[in-house]
């Protein structure tokens, strides 16, 4: 539970927290911030041991999109072509305002911060990046054919948004919901032949990275913010 949220009575979901800064630290912050270190560390690991090999695919990348060659069928491509169009280039855009827009609603000044700045920290990384490296798709490609591959934009958004949600509102069932549309979009991704599997590995561990420290940095703001702004001796 947030610190600024009180319970309602039935179980009801937790009032709307206020634009007030945190009087206490989250007691699970250093282990989001090891978690968003260690993703850190496991992306760069994973960019250079794709820029040894050449940016060519991987043994695994290849050993995966045989295997997604194989099974693939009609109602697969139906399937795989549902978080591809929502996660795509205007339905991620979307659905990212759209849950800022309800947090904004409820007053959640800080959840809307946090959720918005980890979008565009994810894109304004990812992006250039993927152009940058240029590593090119698989040859069989279903969706997308320039050469943007590594990381995977649709999967490290999709983290970001679910990660960064999962620390928000502290729900089981969100954190579910979460894991379920990521390991979806992967899948997808790969199987509509759009990406290698390492980069949407690196997509996953990019937007944990990201959602990870910007919620971190969040939480150290609003703290610092209290402290300076408590009376001396309070």
């Amino acid at each position: 539970m947030g610190e600024n949220e009180e319970p309602q009575a039935g179980g009801a979901p937790l009032a709307a927290t206020s634009d007030e800064p945190l009087a206490h630290p989250d007691p699970h912050r250093a282990t989001v911030l090891v978690v968003g270190v260690v993703a850190t560390v496991l992306f760069v690991m994973l960019r250079f041991a794709v820029a040894l090999g050449g940016h060519d695919p991987l043994a695994v990348d290849i050993w995966w999109d045989d295997a997604m060659l194989a099974g693939l069928t009609d109602v697969g491509l139906v399937i795989a072509w549902v978080p591809s169009v929502i996660g795509g280039v205007v339905g991620a855009p979307v659905v990212g305002i759209l849950i800022i827009a309800i947090f904004l609603w409820r007053r959640r000044w800080w959840d809307a911060a946090t959720l918005a700045v980890g979008i565009v920290t994810v894109t304004a990384i990812g992006a250039p990046m993927a152009a940058i490296i240029a590593r090119v798709r698989p040859s069989d490609s279903l969706a997308e054919s320039v050469a943007t591959s590594f990381p995977s934009g649709h999967t490290a958004v999709a983290t970001t948004i679910a990660v960064t949600l999962g620390l928000l509102l502290r729900r089981w069932y969100v954190w579910t919901l979460g894991v379920i549309w990521v390991a979806w979009m992967m899948w997808s991704r790969t199987y509509l032949h759009a990406h290698w599997a390492s980069d949407v590995l690196a997509g996953l561990l990019e937007g944990i990275a990201v959602a990870c420290l910007v919620w971190s940095a969040a939480q150290a703001y609003r703290v610092r913010r209290a402290r300076r702004s408590s009376p001396p001796g309070g």
